[in-house]
């Protein structure tokens, strides 16, 4: 076989193993990326954002102090909300977080001990991992942590939606989202607008909710797009 030949061969695979994805992403920017709507700010918003919280029974939630969880089946968190620290396991790893006292985190691989840039790098991950992860499980909880921001946003359907930004903390900071509520005042959805995503205003569901051991509401999945989203084995005391 000449190189020619084998060159249209590859240039052949290629395409036909791209040029699908290419379209399909295609397709998903142009039909739902859109910039960040323009909100006010002031007492009405943090009102809604009230509401919510109300609904989800946010004295529960507040008054749970450990929080058990699998995100999507890969990923393993036991959260100490009292005493800000979270054990995180995945593949072969064990990473205990320490929040208030980071010099106190400790990493595992087979249950031996990290140390150095194995440790530091274990660390970093499973850092990202929690704020990535818990998000997904607590987001309307964290409407008025420091550095958010609430604004009131008219929907094209003639509802009201709750924009949060984070100007800081987390992975990425600088991300917006924009909840959807029943009648009630309970989410259903949120749009986001995140650095990590290459299109924004994609939506989430907020829609399977499981009231805990300890009453506080937390979601067991989200769908996004075609995708779903799992949270299993979710234990509160």
């Amino acid at each position: 076989m000449n190189i020619k030949k084998t060159v249209k061969i590859i240039g052949g695979v290629f395409i036909f193993l791209t040029l699908p994805t290419f379209l399909l992403y295609c397709f998903i920017y142009f039909k739902y990326d859109s910039p960040v709507p323009e909100g006010i700010e002031g007492p009405k918003a943090d009102a809604l954002a009230t509401k919510m919280l109300e609904e989800l029974n946010y004295k529960a939630y507040d008054s749970t102090h450990y929080i058990e969880w699998s995100f999507k089946s890969r990923h393993h968190y036991q959260w100490d909300k009292k005493d800000n620290k979270c054990t995180v396991y995945w593949k072969n790893l064990k990473v205990n977080l320490d929040f208030e006292h980071p010099e106190n985190n400790k990493a595992y691989m087979h249950n031996f001990k990290l140390i150095d840039q194995e440790k530091a790098d274990a660390i970093a991950q499973a850092t990202k991992y929690f704020n990535n992860d818990s998000f997904w499980l607590v987001a309307p909880y964290k409407v008025f942590d420091p550095g958010t921001e609430r604004r009131l946003v008219n929907l094209e359907n003639g509802d009201t939606g709750l924009l949060v930004t984070y100007t800081s903390g987390g992975t990425t900071p600088g991300d917006s989202y924009l909840w959807q509520f029943d009648a009630n005042g309970k989410p259903t959805s949120f749009k986001m607008w995140t650095s990590i995503l290459p299109i924004q205003g994609l939506e989430a569901s907020w829609t399977d909710w499981k009231e805990t051991e300890t009453k506080a509401q937390l979601p067991t999945f989200h769908k996004l797009l075609i995708l779903g989203i799992d949270i299993k084995n979710l234990k509160t005391k």
